[in-house]
């Protein structure tokens, strides 16, 4: 899934802080935010396997999240909600499209490595690609709900991730046929910091 629906995903899990405990709501959309976007970093350095541990964040989350709910700090709920989100980040990539530079294809069989059990997870392919028509439906269905319970800061992303994702969409396919063509042209320095699956 693009990266726009995964930070809506987090600051989806955290939104219903604002009403029930405010007080701790900014740590918890601050945090669960970072956390759904922080696995994405490693987008040009082995994509969903240098960041992505699906199984070591959701066994973090855990007591975390006890921690968080036994000492209320904004530092405790601040890492509870990072870990809870890149923990859904990496789940959600499962059930994505496979790692490929046209996954409507379904050529890969990789979807996210899991660290623990030492090999790649297959995609379930239940939103076809990053960036496909189910993934922008996702992505307006978090938002349009976020866009109205939060305020300030949370909403203005809110709203670029929504733009940003519409246009992602718009763009998709094309930007699959330019990035060989575009890499093609990195200086040797760079070209082999480029992933393989830019050059085809």
């Amino acid at each position: 899934m693009m990266l726009p629906t995964h930070a809506m995903v987090g600051l989806a899990l955290a939104a219903p802080l604002v009403s029930i405990a405010p007080e701790i709501a900014p740590a918890a959309l601050a945090g669960a935010l970072a956390g759904s976007v922080v696995p994405d970093l490693d987008l040009y350095s082995g994509h969903r396997r240098t960041l992505h541990y699906p199984t070591v964040y959701a066994l973090l989350a855990v007591p975390a999240v006890v921690a968080a709910a036994v000492v209320t700090l904004p530092e405790t709920v601040l890492l509870a909600a990072f870990l809870l989100g890149a923990t859904v980040h990496c789940r959600m990539d499962r059930y994505g499209g496979g790692l490929e530079l046209r996954p409507w294809e379904g050529t890969s069989e990789r979807a996210v490595y899991d660290h623990v059990r030492g090999r790649w997870r297959r995609p379930k392919r239940w939103i076809r690609y990053d960036g496909s028509p189910g993934d922008l439906t996702l992505l307006a269905t978090l938002s349009l709900p976020v866009l109205v319970v939060l305020d300030g800061p949370f909403r203005l992303v809110a709203a670029a991730a929504l733009v940003v994702g519409v246009a992602y969409v718009a763009l998709r396919r094309r930007l699959a046929s330019l990035a060989p063509v575009v890499f093609g042209y990195a200086p040797d320095g760079l070209a082999r910091y480029v992933p393989d699956r830019y050059r085809r």
